[in-house]
């Protein structure tokens, strides 16, 4: 069921957010979704970093240990699955004002459909290239955006017209949350918490 949802929000996301809000998953089955999606970001990170090294410019490619890699994968994992159901909660909460009367598992299939294509763009890291890595996630944003608009008339059966600006709100809250996780990185790494060693 899961590989048919991935499959479908790339082939035909409209039928497939249809698809969707008909069948409407357990709680726990849009959870097994997260959890094995956010598993892609964090592997390759470890991955990309270990074994292929990151080239940033024209020095020699970058690698990091084993143990380093792991610790930031593993937090890289908490913070996605945490981000995923942060911007579920506040989807959920502001559905109210919009004239939605959604569930938290409808809202959390929204965001975890939506947030799919930006986690799966760490395959991308196969080529550990920043500007390849950075291009193929722009793409991938810009599609999880598309999915967020055309998702929300249809999972949380308001009008089209507000539904844009639903999902205006619903963006603007993500790049809140990106900004928040980015920041926390940012404390962490500098206070030597989940610092990376280099090999």
């Amino acid at each position: 069921m899961i590989l048919n949802h991935l499959w479908g929000i790339y082939a035909h996301p409209l039928e497939e957010w249809q698809t969707i809000d008909n069948r409407h998953e357990s709680l726990t089955y849009s959870l097994s979704h997260i959890l094995l999606i956010a598993l892609f970001p964090s592997a390759m990170g470890y991955y990309s970093s270990v074994y292929l090294g990151w080239s940033i410019g024209a020095g020699n490619p970058v690698f990091l240990t084993h143990d380093s890699a792991i610790l930031i994968a593993a937090a890289m994992y908490a913070a996605l699955i945490v981000g995923v159901f942060a911007l579920a909660y506040l989807a959920h909460w502001m559905a109210v004002t919009f004239g939605a009367e959604p569930t938290f598992t409808q809202t959390l299939e929204l965001a975890a459909y939506t947030s799919t294509p930006v986690f799966m763009s760490a395959l991308a890291a196969f080529w550990p290239e920043l500007w390849f890595v950075v291009c193929v996630g722009m793409v991938a944003l810009a599609y999880s955006v598309y999915l967020l608009y055309t998702g929300v008339p249809i999972l949380m059966h308001i009008p089209q017209e507000r539904g844009f600006i639903y999902a205006s709100s619903v963006v603007t809250c993500g790049l809140i949350l990106l900004v928040i996780i980015l920041a926390v990185t940012a404390i962490l790494w500098t206070n030597g918490i989940v610092s990376p060693s280099f090999t």
